[in-house]
């Protein structure tokens, strides 16, 4: 199906339920096409699972978000402090 912007702003709720249905809706302009009005193929309302991560993630230093100490600091400057 092909229609106007003109057509299109007038019969939206027409032209979703045309896509609803399967049937691709072309907007064009002056004639051209400029934009195609489709059903989606995902659903994107689906919850998070969590906990499929479990187990797969590896922390090598519990303590990683801790600030360093000036020791550590020196070394990682290259010790120019």
């Amino acid at each position: 199906m092909r229609v106007s912007v003109a057509d299109a702003k007038n019969k939206l709720p027409e032209l979703i339920k045309a896509a609803e249905n399967g049937e691709p809706v072309t907007i064009c302009r002056r004639g051209v096409p400029v934009a195609d009005l489709v059903r989606t193929k995902a659903n994107s309302a689906e919850m998070p699972k969590f906990g499929t991560l479990k187990g797969k993630i590896v922390v090598h230093d519990p303590d990683w978000w801790k600030p360093m100490s000036d020791e550590e600091v020196g070394a990682f400057l290259g010790g120019s402090e």
